[in-house]
């Protein structure tokens, strides 16, 4: 039996550690053979306790212990996918793993806040949207968190070679404190012959995933002037336009994840979340860029209007344009020559003039917690929905799990409309006394009414801001996938909400769709995608799929064919409207050479074979195809998936020899 250790103690030693480190940086290290403090440090004198046996892990095919990952600096990551703060850690951890690909192993340890975070599914899900590339097991009970004595998410423990601990920290900002210390304790270790260097290999549940036309939709915003719908289509870094039927009108962004300005086709974003349209400029919650982007729907350029790209380390600094510091700004609406900005990362409600651009808190004392009361002294917690009715603010207060409003008068207040505090939560109808919401990301106002995505209840939910109620619109509270009438209709985590006639649209981000509530017929359906041949104008150069590279292939001089066979999964079937999309080059024309377009041959539900006629003569080049192929269950079309595939093949072309390359290879689709 394990005893915990004290936190406090460990967090002292990282601070002498770190100061350590410094000293003897500062005066040429350590002298001779003498055993320094940070020696000491290092080795560490409290043995980590073990993982316990029988709990569910992911990202790994089989369960870790710390006995097999001796000769290991190991890291562990006590989060909850929920955090703002926690989501603020992976970029630091994904910078550690990949300074340290053989010396370091990140392992997080899920402990969960919300009821709904305690399924392993759900954290699964969290593992593919977050893209995480490290072991998770599900700490559901708290057993390891006890185990280790941690209080607040995130909490990070650094465990040496030897099993023992070194040091832990809670908050963010964690790379320079951990890549000081590791650094060190790699040379330390490496010079006792004490590391294993070598990466970890893992079974990563991206691989059993498949690629859906949507990524984890964030939000769906309507226009009403335009009928149109802005879907934000988060995990593929783009904005796809809409018209209210799902054909697709254009798409901003490249799909590439990055801060880049520019053309809808190269402009390139980092999950972003909200929209708010203006005019023609559509500006857009660039949330892990830490920016607000506006889209010009006329000139179709996308330019940086608010933010340096940076995540800010100081609360309530105002600034303008590129020169202010945001904080994961997650939804946005525009009214009166305004943005209203739901920053999640700062627990505010942050305003813009979209003149000057000069931005700064408007509401919340960047404090996480719920207290209603004059806007600057009001606490919010982790805000990540936002409308309004042009006299109020309303925004989705996730981490309270309650839904609340602000007065647009900059003198006005905050009051809660449904929802208590930051561990009170359930999935209850009624008054405020009884009501009770569990995360919600997504509001819209309607007719007097708020529409909330109650996210973790996997629900959409009525709230009348006016009785302070919360009644179930549409969901089972099951989270699942099924169309149908109000009350049998499946969500899995709703992430965003918007109307337009009477009609929702809602971003159903687990289910990788949109899905309709249509208020007069009380039916659930899903948008079904249609013009997709425009998502399938990519250029080998804007590749961002999965890669194929196939053993060198022989042919003769001369004419020849070289034949492409995609076979789809059986129970799936190609989309009409959607046809191939095909790329190919050649690293060395003079060896082979494309004749003209390729003819397609056959187009069943079975196989997709493509022939395209080539030119050989004597000499070695590299042949890459990019196929793009959508394609959908044959049971079921709103089942849709999308694969697309770079493949690379050398090829010798000698004398003699065949006039056919014959390519076959499977499409390929998983249950997601």
């Amino acid at each position: 039996m394990f005893t915990p250790f004290r936190t406090v103690l460990l967090a002292t030693m990282m601070l002498l550690l770190v100061a350590s480190c410094a000293d003897r940086r500062a005066q040429g290290g350590q002298q001779n053979g003498e055993r320094t403090m940070e020696d000491r440090l290092l080795e560490g004198s409290i043995s980590a306790p073990e993982f316990p046996t029988g709990l569910e892990w992911l990202n790994t095919d089989t369960p870790l212990t710390l006995e097999s990952l001796r000769g290991k600096l190991v890291l562990l990551d006590f989060w909850t996918f929920c955090c703002i703060n926690c989501m603020h850690v992976l970029p630091d951890l994904k910078k550690l793993e990949e300074k340290y690909p053989e010396e370091l192993v990140v392992i997080g340890v899920h402990s969960a806040k919300f009821t709904n975070e305690k399924e392993t599914e759900a954290i699964r899900q969290a593992i593919l949207r977050y893209q995480i590339t490290h072991p998770v097991l599900n700490d559901k009970d708290f057993i390891v968190w006890s185990l280790y004595a941690a209080r607040a998410w995130p909490t990070l423990v650094l465990i040496n070679p030897g099993g023992k601990v070194i040091g832990t920290h809670s908050g963010e900002g964690v790379f320079e404190i951990f890549d000081e210390i590791i650094g060190r304790a790699v040379d330390y270790f490496n010079t006792r012959d004490m590391l294993k260097r070598s990466p970890l290999k893992l079974s990563l549940e991206r691989e059993r995933s498949a690629s859906m036309l949507l990524s984890f939709p964030g939000k769906v915003k309507t226009d009403t002037i335009g009928n149109r719908l802005f879907i934000t289509d988060s995990n593929h870094n783009r904005i796809l336009i809409t018209d209210p039927d799902g054909r697709i009108l254009s798409v901003i962004g490249s799909g590439r994840q990055g801060l880049n300005d520019g053309t809808f086709d190269t402009a390139e974003f980092n999950h972003p979340q909200g929209t708010a349209l203006d005019g023609e400029l559509l500006y857009i919650a660039d949330t892990e860029n830490h920016t607000i982007r506006a889209a010009n729907l006329s000139t179709r350029e996308v330019t940086t209007v608010l933010g340096t790209g940076r995540q800010a380390r100081a609360y309530n600094v105002s600034g303008s344009g590129a020169g202010v510091s945001l904080n994961s700004p997650w939804d946005i609406v525009a009214h009166d020559g305004k943005l209203y900005i739901a920053m999640a990362g700062s627990h505010q409600i942050w305003v813009a003039d979209l003149k000057t651009f000069e931005a700064g808190p408007f509401a919340g004392s960047a404090r996480e917690a719920r207290v209603d009361g004059p806007h600057r002294s009001a606490a919010l917690a982790q805000p990540s929905g936002i409308s309004t009715d042009g006299i109020r603010l309303y925004f989705a207060d996730s981490e309270t799990s309650a839904v609340r409003m602000a007065d647009i008068d900059p003198n006005g207040k905050v009051e809660t409309i449904v929802g208590e505090d930051l561990f009170e939560y359930g999935d209850i109808d009624g008054p405020r006394s009884v009501a009770r919401l569990q995360h919600p990301l997504g509001v819209v106002y309607k007719d007097s009414k708020l529409y909330v995505a109650d996210t973790y209840n996997s629900k959409i939910k009525i709230i009348d801001p006016a009785m302070k109620t919360s009644t179930t619109l549409a969901g089972t509270g099951v989270p699942g996938y099924a169309d149908g009438n109000l009350e049998t209709a499946q969500f899995y985590e709703p992430s965003g909400i918007s109307a337009l006639g009477e009609k929702l649209y809602i971003a159903d981000a687990n289910n990788h769709r949109i899905r309709v509530i249509d208020l007069e017929t009380q039916r659930v359906t899903t948008l079904q995608p249609g013009n997709l041949e425009i998502l399938a104008g990519r250029s080998l150069d804007n590749f961002h799929g999965r890669r194929i590279e196939l053993p060198r292939r022989k042919m003769g001089a001369g004419d020849g064919i070289i034949t492409l066979d995609l076979i789809l999964p059986d129970g799936y079937t190609l989309i009409d409207g959607a046809p191939l999309h095909l790329d190919w080059q050649s690293s060395n024309e003079n060896a082979v050479s494309f004749n003209g377009t390729s003819e397609r041959v056959d187009r069943s539900h079975l196989s997709c074979q493509v022939s395209l006629p080539v030119t050989a003569a004597v000499g070695d080049c590299e042949l890459t195809f990019e196929a793009v192929v959508y394609f959908c269950r044959t049971d079921n079309a709103s089942v849709c998936m999308v694969d697309n595939v770079r493949i690379s093949i050398p090829v010798t072309v000698q004398e003699n020899g065949t006039d056919r390359i014959e390519l076959s290879f499977p499409v390929q689709a998983a249950s997601i």
